[in-house]
């Protein structure tokens, strides 16, 4: 049996994972899942002082994969600040992935067609580095002492390209190792050694200011950009708007194993708690749909992985043939989008092998 760790959040997050553990029942995925719950709202992490965080994230170490609701990340230095902070640390997450797609009928801004995956470092670079300043008035000034990690340069340009390689896509972009090749130039390293090993994914690597520029019109191939941590955090607030809504974006963490094979894998929406929208059943749970497929896509068990890509494939020609929620322009409620997406997936995987259904992508 399958275990998926469920990690509960806040408002409109929880509402959202309730709707995309429908669509991972057995009689819809055909799957025995098991799915052990754990109660990370905003509520409960103050009851337990976190406990409840840690407990989580051994959970989802020890099954290997994970499927998270947003949670609320309050603003006070003595509160208990941000689940994905020990999460990610505890899992031992080296690398997080966002992927933008087209959705049908939503229109896309310059020339955003075809997936673009952000493969960026979790853990490293600006965040979590140590600021001081020095001096007074006019002559006072800041520094910082930040760090990256082979290991985690070698997981980045490792996974991008196993990952273009699975999606067909063209590994693109880079750090500005020109400027810094100390530093930055780690990374580049490690993507034209990971381009060595995969001689069969194509490779443009570009410096991250270019990448930026060249994204804007971006229309020909799918891409997979290994960036830095801080690089990574702002293009990915670049790349999923690109294609009109972020409403088809999911988010992965990943930890690896000693071969940079993954290890454990926690799937989240790219968006937050949406507060406002919480109790009035229109929020779009599309990414949270997605985020259960993506995990259903990296198990090594076959059948597993055709229920995630049948999900994937239903919910998008659900959004094609017009059930949509308002954010897209439609008029479904959340659990009228979800109960579309039940009947497709239930249609695909009950039809004769090889017959489907194009969805525009």
């Amino acid at each position: 049996m399958h275990a998926i760790v469920v990690l509960e959040g806040d408002e409109t997050g929880q509402e959202l994972l309730e709707e995309a553990l429908r669509v991972l029942a057995p009689d819809v995925v055909g799957l025995e899942l098991e799915l052990p719950r754990y109660d990370l709202s905003l509520e409960n992490r103050r009851a337990t002082e976190n406990e409840v965080v840690h407990e989580a994230a051994r959970a989802v170490r020890e099954n290997g994969l994970g499927l998270k609701a947003a949670t609320i990340t309050p603003e006070g230095k003595d509160d208990v600040g941000s689940p994905n902070r020990i999460l990610r640390e505890e899992i031992g997450g080296h690398v997080i992935v966002r992927t933008g797609r087209r959705i049908p009928g939503v229109v896309p801004i310059g020339g955003a067609y075809h997936p673009i995956s952000v493969v960026r470092m979790a853990v490293g670079d600006a965040y979590g580095a140590k600021e001081w300043r020095e001096g007074e008035g006019e002559e006072e000034a800041a520094f910082r002492t930040t760090k990256i990690e082979r290991r985690v340069c070698r997981a980045v340009a490792e996974f991008s390209f196993r990952h273009a390689e699975r999606t067909r896509a063209k590994v693109f972009g880079g750090p500005k190792y020109t400027v810094s090749p100390v530093y930055e130039g780690m990374l580049k390293e490690e993507m034209d050694a990971a381009a060595e090993r995969h001689p069969e994914v194509p490779y443009e690597p570009q410096l991250i200011d270019a990448t930026f520029a060249l994204l804007i019109g971006a229309a020909g191939d799918p891409l997979v950009i290994p960036a830095l941590n801080r690089d990574g955090d702002i293009l990915s607030d670049l790349v999923l708007p690109l294609f009109g809504s972020i409403a088809g974006s999911e988010s992965l963490l990943v930890a690896f194993n000693d071969d940079y094979t993954p290890r454990a894998l926690m799937a989240e929406a790219a968006h937050g708690t949406a507060p406002a929208l919480k109790g009035k059943n229109v929020a779009n749970p599309l990414a949270m749909i997605l985020a259960a497929a993506a995990l259903l896509s990296h198990m090594e068990d076959e059948e597993a992985r055709a229920a995630g890509r049948a999900i994937r494939e239903a919910s998008l020609e659900a959004v094609s043939a017009g059930v949509r929620t308002a954010d897209l322009g439609g008029h479904a409620s959340t659990t009228e989008f979800t109960d579309e997406v039940i009947g497709r997936v239930l249609n695909r995987l009950s039809r004769p092998s090889g017959a489907r259904v194009d969805v525009e992508h």
